[in-house]
């Protein structure tokens, strides 16, 4: 053949792209198929990334809570609550830790024939604790300043049981220490307070929240488990249920109101888990029927 035979017309510049384009994504149509389909990722949390776990119980080993990591409260504690601590309502199963409410009758060793019901002496007024349960610290065995703790649990919302989530500063007497109520439920309630000293000895000042939880429209609420979170730095409190933001305290706010002015949350906290009943805020458990059950998955402390 000559060259000329080879020579393209406009018309068959035109035919010849077309073709060329039809083959292509004939092509790209194939490939598509033949490849799995990308789905965009969310994007990262960055500030999740900041986190390293420092401290945490997974509950992973049956028997009695790690000896390590926690310590017990005992007796008559505080709120002129009803129950009586002891060790032995608490243990591990199953990847859990148990704290459970009984009705039972104990005997009060510190009980004083001649004291009175009064504020300051409640505790030895009270021949027999009609029920037990248990409170675990962190207590002389760890504590942190800034951080994000979490715990996974699960909590019985009848009448007159009182669970919670919580830490107290190393230093000073109460209020003055300072409180966080990561998790606390009464009468109701679920609640993520904060507090602090004010001019009085052993008064507070609370930054709290109060959220009925018949406003989770959820009736099966209290029968699954739930993660609550605080996000602790130094400018501020954040407290969290199910990723949901309940309450923030801003440090700038909770200085202690007596001579020495500190700020509570300027200093390294320890955890508490207990179950309480009754008390001054916790309701009437005698139409409850007993045993009664806070447990949880685990407890985590990350830090930046």
């Amino acid at each position: 053949m000559t060259p000329t035979q080879f020579k393209l017309t406009p018309a068959k510049l035109c035919w010849t792209f077309l073709a060329v384009s039809l083959v292509w994504g004939a092509v790209q149509t194939s490939l598509a198929q033949q490849r799995p389909v990308q789905v965009a990722s969310a994007k990262p949390d960055s500030s999740a990334a900041d986190w390293k776990l420092v401290w945490a119980d997974e509950f992973d080993k049956d028997g009695r809570p790690d000896a390590k990591r926690w310590d017990y409260e005992t007796g008559f504690v505080r709120n002129r609550e009803l129950q009586w601590y002891q060790p032995d309502n608490a243990w591990c199963e199953k990847g859990l830790l148990v704290i459970e409410g009984r009705r039972e009758r104990k005997p009060n060793p510190g009980y004083r024939p001649d004291s009175q019901p009064s504020q300051l002496d409640w505790k030895s007024s009270r021949e027999f604790a009609e029920y037990t349960s248990a409170s675990l610290t962190t207590k002389g065995r760890q504590h942190w300043q800034y951080g994000r703790f979490e715990m996974r649990g699960r909590i019985d919302t009848r009448s007159g049981l009182w669970p919670a989530f919580w830490t107290l500063g190393i230093a000073g007497q109460w209020p003055r220490n300072g409180e966080i109520d990561i998790m606390e439920f009464y009468r109701g309630m679920l609640l993520a307070n904060v507090a602090w000293g004010t001019e009085r000895p052993y008064v507070a000042k609370w930054d709290d929240l109060k959220k009925p939880i018949t406003e989770f429209n959820d009736p099966d609420w209290s029968h699954k488990f739930h993660l609550w979170r605080m996000d602790w730095d130094e400018n501020a409190i954040r407290l969290y249920v199910d990723d949901v933001l309940l309450n923030t305290t801003e440090l700038k706010d909770t200085f202690n109101r007596d001579a020495e002015g500190k700020n509570p949350f300027q200093q390294p906290h320890y955890l508490i888990l207990n179950l309480a009943i009754g008390g001054t805020n916790g309701g009437d458990p005698a139409k409850t029927e007993f045993p009664a059950r806070f447990e949880v998955d685990y407890v985590r402390v990350y830090q930046r």
